[in-house]
């Protein structure tokens, strides 16, 4: 049983320190555990010429390696271009809503006939590997990367 128990206690560095932590475990218990100030993200380092990856303070799970570093900081102000319906357009944030998608697409929303309603079909390709593509609907949140394609089609309901 203490042989288990070791096996699921990893040492990781957040800001250059050492912490012990169960894996898997949540982003809100890493930044308890490294008493992160509101304000500052968690940042996970990551290999490569890539940015690192932001940790969010919440219940998702997280899968820990042992000697993984981490470390805090402001946000960073990001700007990735998504393609929708094909126009560039620049979003300033790592997810979008559904309600966000259709905005870029239809900034000014077409007038139904009177007594219909118009729904929005949202598709989309060439995202990161978590969500590579899909459909969205009214409810989503789906992670975008630079390049992204967006497809929103009107649809008149009676």
């Amino acid at each position: 049983m203490e042989d288990e128990h070791k096996h699921n206690h990893v040492r990781i560095h957040i800001d250059e320190r050492p912490y012990h932590s169960t894996s898997p475990t949540t982003g809100e218990a890493l930044y308890k555990l490294a008493d992160i100030p509101d304000g500052l993200v968690l940042y996970r380092e990551v290999q490569g010429d890539r940015e690192d990856d932001v940790v969010k303070n919440g219940p998702e799970g997280i899968h820990l390696h042992e000697d993984e570093h981490f470390h805090s900081g402001p946000i960073r102000p990001v700007e990735i271009t998504i393609i929708v319906n094909t126009e560039k357009k620049v979003v300033d944030t790592r997810e979008v809503s559904y309600a966000e998608i259709v905005n870029l697409a239809f900034p000014i929303p077409p007038t139904p006939p009177p007594g219909q309603q118009i729904d929005y079909t949202v598709t989309y390709r060439r995202g990161p590997r978590k969500n590579q593509s899909g459909t969205m609907f009214e409810d989503t949140v789906v992670e975008v990367k630079e390049g992204m394609i967006f497809d929103v089609t009107p649809t008149v309901r009676s």
